[in-house]
């Protein structure tokens, strides 16, 4: 199954999306938008920047625990990733992204 994102619209009325993989896991969490149309302009962002592995930043948690951020060519975050054990678990989610960010499958959040 192909991946798809999750569009949904939060109690403070600001929208976000996820990335899912073909295996319902979330692959990516995006920031809050003002409005629908910039979150779905966040959506066509990770479709036209995921291939690039230099728009994906390495990072360590406090925890020592593992994530990335995935950023525009402008530098500004598009989205974050859950938090990972070790790299090489980290590196997969990344594959993740890539091989799923071309989706143009976008379903409303119920």
């Amino acid at each position: 199954m192909a991946g798809y994102y999750v569009l949904s619209k939060g109690k403070t009325g600001k929208y976000s999306f996820n990335l899912k993989s073909g295996n319902h896991q979330t692959v990516l969490t995006s920031q809050a938008y003002e409005s629908r149309e910039a979150a779905m302009g966040g959506i066509a962002s990770v479709r036209a920047n995921a291939a690039d592995d230099a728009r994906y930043e390495r990072k360590t948690s406090k925890d020592g625990q593992c994530f990335f951020v995935l950023k525009a060519a402008n530098a500004q975050v598009i989205g974050k990733s859950e938090l990972y054990p070790v790299a090489a678990t980290m590196e997969k989610g990344i594959a993740s992204v890539k091989a799923n960010a071309a989706s143009v499958t976008v379903k409303e959040a119920a």
